[in-house]
């Protein structure tokens, strides 16, 4: 094919395949060509050539055949779909090309991530200003799991993507159209959004996806067949509550998806797992992100997870993350949880002893996707043997502790079929080779004794070996020549070398068939015939231990629910095991479960923050009397540590962990909704006051009278009347109609009054030690109110100029006087203004005095400018202006009046 076929047959894959890149046999590379070449050249480092033909030039990029996995990982882990085509030769001797897969973010399997990588689809039913009922599908192919749910409202929608936090997105048509939420999304997930063929939503053909690769599971799901969600195996999962047909068509569409890139993992989905929102606590995207549960807002620091993760495998972490970001409500499952950790906690030698053994474990989940997809070599079966061979020592580890013996752990680690997984190990011990190599296709592979024939074989090789190996010696012998060979290599086979002095001595029988400096190479009839011999059964023992190998992955395949039931038990008792490391580290407390509208804490402490600093514990009391604390207090005192620790305290408790305290109870709530600090979203056109108003507006609407709320500073982004009226407002709304449990940090002291007219409202402050001028922050909560916020002590803390730190002084205590506050320099001359409370604005001091007698008569004729600086005095508003903002605005109102 000429060089414009090529290039032509290209761009035709490509557009069939509609992906990003692809990836196009040609020999013994992988090509790619025209932009492709270009962006796998910035993106990999590739050298990038540029040819010519026929007039025509056009760049190419490639990789070797052996090579191109971590390429395509690198390009996929970058955002890029790639398809791949592979080329074959048919019988007449013709060379096709045709498209095997196409790998992409939510597809990968060869990831060097130890991260979930999930797959979502997203399709709504119903209209209205909410969006209508959602169905989502998460599916992670290097592990199996499947979840699927329906909520309500594109805010639901966006919380779900943010907990499972998905490499790759599929709107459904219905979707597609949603451009608020498909940037909400955007904003949210960073993931790609990939537009899959609409047919594949639809109703019929989603059922069917759903029915031929699960069975009849979709009265699980609100499909018509009936019964509960099953496994292919046949076994229950998840609830068998229906959950909307909405669920069905996101299922489906994730399914095709699946099947349409030919990643092969399909098989490695064996259980469908439908659930409800409410099973877990809402933390909605803004609340997951200020607790800082997996990642730091700033990207420094730790997050929760990074603080207590103390697993010893990557299955293991990774579902302590999921944890963390889906903490249950269920307080059998929590309690059962929390015994584990207790069990652990106290059984120190046990701990320690299970936990190395569980450190030698590979993750089962990811080698049983790799194992059905067809990409498992004999490696990844060694990982396999090696990890159910642990499964009978974790055992006995367990039976030998009576703590650990009767602690769920013993459950756990029994749900897993120990004949079925010693039998599997059996097979491939049986079958494979102590050391074999990478490459399942060259033989070395399959140990000897598996099978007669290739046992045969392999004896007749050597056999044939041993032959060439002495040859040397036996010609040396018959030949009487001393200076001869034997040597092999790809271009001349195995040849008798001969030093040139001696070649008059190469008897008759010897065929010359290259000639070197020093040396003649020869070779013989026997040898030849030796050499057909033995690369005919290298060939034959290469294809039968391929053959054998493939059987193998096949039997390994088949109990793909086996190795996944083995990977979640050894993840499940790792985090567990973890948590009680970490609790025994810390000194933590296992939480007492309670019914919700209770959080009672003693010596209370930051997860996170304790770790980095000697920490001031503090108690905390919210019950059925007591459901909504104002907490005051100065600037960095920290009222937000106390308010996030109450969150945290209360999430670890719904995870299962222990927690940061002397004693706790903790009340299970079915949401934590937090609104601390805000940034401009401009790009999104909202400022800082509009995301505070929407974050507060979630909360109203989304919290109930078992949540616990969160509130930093309510309306401090608009004026200051404005923000004290919302922050009222709110306050008698969430006490009133809402009655969630909530602590509410403000700099209004005025809501301080709100407690001697709401029953439930409690005032709480930080305390400070202020004597002699000097500051201690003491970090102690106390009931009661403050009335000082300390913010230019804080400003002096900040390094701000002492100038600047003085003269804030002077304004503030003039302004708590309502006195005349006289503004300096400007070229000479003072103006005189007080602020008045009432109206929240700067009067200038005759206005203040009421117009005495002795004030000047105004001019018949006012100067326009000096009207104009009055008037902007008047508009002036100290709350939104800091102390040099101030002071700037003096001097230029000064400077603007005529001499």
């Amino acid at each position: 094919m000429t060089a414009e076929g090529i290039v032509g047959q290209y761009l035709a894959l490509k557009r069939e395949s509609d992906a990003d890149l692809l990836a196009m046999q040609m020999g013994d590379f992988y090509e790619f060509f025209h932009e492709d070449a270009e962006a796998v050249g910035r993106e990999l480092d590739l050298k990038v050539s540029e040819r010519s033909s026929g007039g025509e030039s056009y760049k190419m990029a490639g990789v070797p055949l052996s090579e191109l996995t971590p390429y395509l990982t690198a390009l996929v882990e970058r955002g890029y779909r790639v398809a791949v085509a592979d080329q074959r030769e048919r019988e007449d001797g013709e060379i096709v090309r045709e498209i095997v897969r196409v790998a992409t973010p939510g597809t990968l399997l060869e990831t060097t991530s130890e991260e979930a990588r999930y797959l979502a689809t997203v399709v709504r039913e119903g209209e209205g200003a909410s969006g209508g009922g959602y169905g989502l599908a998460f599916v992670d192919v290097t592990t199996g799991r499947f979840h699927v749910t329906t909520v309500e409202g594109a805010g639901a929608v966006c919380t779900e993507l943010y907990r499972f936090a998905p490499m790759e997105v599929l709107p459904g048509p219905e979707v597609r159209g949603d451009d608020d939420l498909l940037a909400r999304v955007e904003e949210r997930v960073e993931a790609t959004v990939t537009l899959h063929a609409t047919e594949d939503f639809a109703p019929g053909r989603a059922r069917h996806a759903v029915r031929e690769h699960f069975g009849d599971v979709l009265g699980a799901l609100g499909g018509s067949d009936g019964g509960p969600a099953r496994s292919r195996s046949g076994s229950a999962e998840g609830s068998a509550d229906p959950i909307g047909g909405a669920a069905v068509r996101a299922a489906g569409a994730a399914l095709s998806y699946l099947s349409a890139t030919g990643v092969g993992a399909l098989a490695s989905v064996t259980r469908l797992q439908p659930y409800r929102p409410d099973d877990h606590v809402e933390l909605d995207a803004t609340t997951q992100r200020n607790l800082e549960l997996t990642e730091t807002m700033t990207g420094a620091g730790r997050s929760l997870y990074e603080t207590i993760d103390r697993t010893v495998t990557s299955a293991g972490g990774r579902l302590l993350k999921e944890w963390l970001g889906r903490p249950r409500r269920s307080r059998g499952e929590l309690e059962r949880r929390q015994s584990t950790v207790a069990a652990f906690a106290h059984a120190a030698l046990a701990r320690e002893e299970f936990r190395e053994v569980l450190g030698e474990a590979y993750d089962l989940e990811r080698l049983a996707s790799r194992s059905v997809s067809g990409s498992a070599d004999a490696g990844d079966f060694l990982r396999v043997r090696e990890t159910l061979a642990l499964l009978p020592r974790l055992a006995e580890v367990v039976s030998g502790s009576e703590r650990l013996r009767a602690s769920p752990a013993s459950e756990v680690l029994s749900r897993p079929d120990h004949e079925a997984a010693a039998d599997l190990r059996e097979a491939l011990s049986a079958a494979l080779a102590d050391d074999p190599p990478n490459a399942v296709t060259g033989g070395g592979v399959i140990r000897h004794g598996f099978d007669d024939e290739l046992d045969d074989l392999i004896d007749r090789l050597e056999t044939n070996r041993e032959w060439f190996e002495t040859l040397d010696e036996r010609e040396r012998r018959r030949t009487g020549i001393s200076r001869l060979s034997v040597g092999r290599n790809k271009t001349d086979g195995y040849y008798l070398q001969v030093a040139k002095a001696e070649a008059d001595a190469v008897p008759d029988d010897y065929e010359g068939i290259k000639t070197l400096k020093n040396a003649q190479r020869y070779v013989t009839d026997e040898l030849r015939e030796r050499e057909r011999e033995i690369l005919r059964l290298e060939e034959r023992r290469a294809d039968l231990e391929y053959e054998l190998f493939c059987e193998l992955r096949d039997e390994v395949a088949e109990r793909v629910a086996l190795l996944q039931d083995v990977g979640r038990a050894f993840a499940e008792l790792d985090a567990l095991a973890g948590l009680a490391v970490h609790a025994v580290k810390r000194d933590w407390t296992r939480p007492e479960l309670a019914e919700p509208g209770a959080l009672d804490v003693e010596a209370g402490r930051h997860p996170v923050v304790e770790t980095d600093t000697e920490f001031v514990p503090n108690d905390l009391h919210l019950d059925a009397d007591r459901r909504f604390l104002i907490v005051t207090g100065p600037n960095m005192s920290g009222k937000s540590t106390y308010m996030r620790q109450a969150a945290l305290i209360t999430l670890l408790a719904q995870v299962g962990s222990f927690v940061p305290a002397r004693r706790a109870r903790v009340g299970v709530v079915d949401g934590i909704y937090t609104r601390v600090g805000a940034l401009d979203e401009l790009a999104q056109g909202r400022s800082t006051f509009m995301v505070e108003m929407q974050e507060l507006s979630n909360i109203l609407h989304s919290a109930t009278e078992d949540s616990l709320v969160i509130l930093d500073e309510v309306g401090r982004g608009t004026a200051t009347y404005d923000g004290i009226s919302i922050a009222w407002a709110a306050t008698e709304y969430l006490h009133n109609v809402v009655g969630a449990m909530t602590l509410f940090a403000t700099h209004y002291h005025e809501l301080t009054t709100l407690a001697d007219h709401l029953p439930r409202v409690v005032n709480v402050h930080v305390t400070v030690d202020d004597r002699d001028g000097e500051v201690t922050f003491l970090r102690t909560v106390e009931e009661g109110a403050t009335d000082r916020s300390y913010g230019v002590y804080v400003a002096d803390l900040a390094g701000v100029p002492a100038p600047v730190v003085d003269r804030a002084d002077e304004v503030l205590d003039a302004l708590r006087e309502e006195r005349a506050i006289e503004a300096k320099g400007g070229g000479g001359g003072t103006v005189q203004a007080v602020f008045d409370l009432g109206s929240g604005a700067f009067r200038t001091a005759a206005e203040a005095d009421g117009g005495s007698a002795t004030a000047p008569e105004p001019e018949p004729d006012p100067d326009p400018e000096v009207e104009r600086v009055l008037a902007d005095l008047r508009d002036a508003d100290p709350n939104e202006m800091t102390p040099l903002e101030a002071l700037r605005l003096v001097q230029d109102l000064r400077g603007r009046l005529p001499e």
